[in-house]
């Protein structure tokens, strides 16, 4: 069995993550398997990207153009948007690639557009790793239009301008009619998908994200702490995205407000940001805050895991968290609200902690919950890593995928 995954890069972003991982899980099992990106970073022979300098520069400059025309759209939605509007040569290097399953993933930046993919024949499998593929131009959407259906009349006040979510959604509808077999890492992702207008007449998996167990695993904290000279008795509590603070999906304000609400009960802890380097003016939070800059390379990333006592994933909107796969194969309790993909991850009060949705207060009893008792802490750290090797381990999701591989194939 030939499976050819295709997705815009090998690394940049948690979605490029999550489908590389998929990818050497399966390699791992081992099934033929191959990665077609846009841009490539790893020097992995078994990723295929574009060679001529023209292809490199052409690929450069599409997102520009999709960048160019969302300005004809306001809106207070900070989510970003992909119109999928230029046609590539992709269709023309896929025919080239010899695979029985076409297994997609994130495929924006201009990579593909929405006529192409609709050309594309079956057999085809689609990892979602937001709310694109069933929306309009956006990647997150909470206004239910993808459920009902984009309509004038059902177009947020808010927004001025072309409407570009629902130009994007029309195209969608009228290009994709062809069978696939739709994947979402979460719960969650897949109630949307199955209750969307775009979607709801195709199959919907759920399997979850894949990690490496054998490399994310436990450390000794003291001497992580030591290569990443971050103070050696605080107890570190961890926040990270791509964007750290400024990407408001991600929840840095609701961090804030629970640490407001902690009033001294944690005098011994301290806040680590990773993914951007100090602001000018760092928030006063009541205890202090170190910024780690951007981590670009695994090796420190699971140090830093190591170093951590706690994770902190206050996201508003979720699917299932690269951040929080990793936390817990090494062994690190998350804290996060029960919303989006987080209750397929974390068991509430087993291996970490599931706040009520958007409540500050309790973001912060978890947080307390979770440092305050040595023995709890022990064991909540043992089975947030026992049960990542028992759901999210490479053997594990590369046999779900298997096992859909040959559904798909069945009844192609």
């Amino acid at each position: 069995m030939k499976i050819l995954h295709l997705n815009y890069s090998d690394r940049q972003g948690g979605a490029a993550k999550a489908a590389y991982r998929i990818h050497r899980a399966l390699l791992n099992l081992p099934i033929e398997s191959k990665m077609a990106v846009e841009q490539a970073t790893l020097d992995d022979w078994t990723v295929i990207n574009p060679k001529s300098k023209i292809s490199r520069t052409l690929s450069g400059l599409r997102p520009a153009f999709n960048n160019l025309v969302n300005k004809l759209l306001t809106t207070d939605n900070p989510s970003p948007r992909s119109l999928g509007l230029l046609p590539s040569n992709w269709p023309k290097r896929l025919s080239d690639c010899e695979h029985d399953v076409l297994h997609l993933h994130w495929i924006n930046n201009e990579m593909l557009s929405i006529a192409e993919l609709g050309k594309i024949k079956p057999p085809i499998v689609w990892t979602l790793h937001d709310m694109w593929a069933f929306c309009g131009a956006e990647h997150y959407n909470f206004d239910q239009r993808w459920k009902n259906g984009y309509t004038p009349s059902n177009r947020p006040p808010a927004e001025t301008g072309l409407d570009l979510n629902l130009w994007t959604w029309r195209r969608k509808r009228r290009h994709w009619r062809q069978p696939m077999h739709i994947v979402a890492p979460s719960q969650w992702l897949a109630d949307c998908a199955r209750e969307s207008a775009l979607f709801r007449q195709q199959p919907v998996s759920v399997i979850p994200n894949a990690i490496d167990t054998e490399f994310w695993r436990p450390l000794d904290k003291t001497l992580a702490r030591e290569l990443l000279d971050l103070p050696r008795d605080s107890r570190i509590i961890l926040f990270g995205a791509v964007s750290g603070s400024k990407d408001p999906r991600k929840g840095f304000d609701l961090l804030k407000a629970s640490l407001d609400k902690l009033n001294g009960e944690l005098n011994d802890a301290c806040l680590v940001v990773f993914g951007q380097c100090a602001p000018q003016h760092p928030p006063a939070l009541g205890l202090p805050i170190h910024f780690t800059g951007p981590l670009n390379d695994e090796l420190s990333l699971r140090l830093l895991y190591n170093a951590a006592d706690v994770v902190i994933i206050p996201s508003k909107a979720e699917n299932l968290s690269n951040i929080g796969l990793e936390a817990a194969a090494c062994g690190v309790p998350v804290v996060a609200f029960e919303t989006g993909g987080m209750p397929d991850l974390v068991k509430h009060q087993q291996t970490g902690y599931l706040a009520r949705a958007f409540d500050a207060t309790d973001l912060a009893a978890g947080i307390v919950y979770i440092l305050s008792d040595r023995e709890r802490y022990r064991k909540i750290s043992n089975n947030a890593r026992q049960d990542c090797i028992l759901r999210f381990a490479y053997p594990v999701v590369a046999r779900q995928y298997l096992e859909l591989y040959r559904q798909v194939l069945t009844v192609k």
